[in-house]
């Protein structure tokens, strides 16, 4: 694909180092000139990330249609999300660790590429099955993780 450059290298520099000092509300406006709806997510490094590649795609073209094809395609071939149960585990990339202090101890679960979790070096198909192996009762493991609220039917007390 050929593409004329519209911008200097120096000043896609500048304004790609620029990003990570400015205020939230800087970027917003600024992803706001980019995109035509806000993300359902509010992390900062996400949106950095975005516009990032968005001030990259206008100064050097974006990616060409036939290899974004083949991409999708790859990454629909080898991609275990459709097997994930759980919305909330979709979210979870490998390699991301999630820590929870339950008790005296602090558990470490780590997501594995193939979309289960190690917990002790061993791996398990869902994190509710190791929020039961530490509880020792049924629990939901989204929520004993942090991924996800109790829901309030949950919380409320029956008297």
């Amino acid at each position: 694909m050929t593409h004329t450059r519209r911008y200097s290298d120096a000043g896609i520099t500048a304004q790609l180092s620029s990003l990570a000092s400015m205020k939230m509300s800087d970027l917003w406006a600024l992803w706001d000139t980019h995109f035509r709806k806000r993300p359902g997510t509010w992390s900062r490094d996400y949106v950095i990330n975005r516009i990032a590649y968005k001030i990259q795609e206008q100064a050097y073209g974006g990616i060409d249609a036939d290899l974004k094809r083949r991409l999708i395609r790859m990454g629909e071939k080898h991609s275990n999300i459709q097997t994930a149960k759980n919305p909330a585990e979709l979210l979870l990339l490998p390699g991301t660790a999630l820590v929870r202090h339950y008790g005296e101890h602090e558990h470490r679960v780590v997501v594995l590429p193939d979309g289960q979790f190690e917990y002790q070096g061993k791996a398990f198909k869902s994190l509710s099955v190791i929020a039961r192996f530490i509880t020792g009762t049924h629990r939901s493991g989204p929520v004993f993780f942090g991924l996800r609220k109790e829901t309030s039917k949950k919380r409320e007390v029956v008297r």
